[in-house]
């Protein structure tokens, strides 16, 4: 296992992303980022991002260009509850991607279930292999 250097080349570089990613600069970056599995299916891509306690009313899924972002936030809720010890953190989110140039934008679904928003961005119909009979 590797000791944790703050000064590393892997932290600035993780830390320049996360810079990147949000268009407010330092000052307003997010506290939290959620992670993602992407993969391709023969019918299109999937996006799934673990979101924990965050409703579907604090999401907000957009397309712009080729550019896929997820952004919302998770609400901390302290009412009434004395807490000795938070770890998770809460606040805003963004995450960007770039589409691929087959996926068909004006078909992206998505779904939150238990946490976890799944988008299914399908393939283009042009770009679907089909089987040629031989006659």
């Amino acid at each position: 296992m590797e000791k944790w250097d703050p000064f590393s080349l892997r932290e600035r570089i993780n830390k320049l992303f996360e810079f990147s990613q949000t268009s407010k600069g330092l000052t307003d970056s997010p506290a939290w980022v959620p992670v993602v599995d992407i993969y391709e299916t023969p019918e299109g891509f999937v996006v799934k991002a673990e979101l924990p306690e965050v409703s579907e009313s604090s999401l907000n899924i957009t397309v712009e260009g080729n550019v896929l972002r997820i952004s919302g936030e998770r609400k901390f809720h302290c009412e009434g509850r004395s807490y000795y010890q938070v770890e998770r953190a809460y606040g805003t989110f963004s995450r960007l991607f770039h589409l691929p140039s087959d996926a068909d934008q004006e078909s992206i679904r998505a779904v939150l279930n238990d946490g976890i928003l799944k988008i299914i961005l399908p393939k283009k119909v042009k770009d679907l292999p089909r089987h040629i009979e031989i006659k």
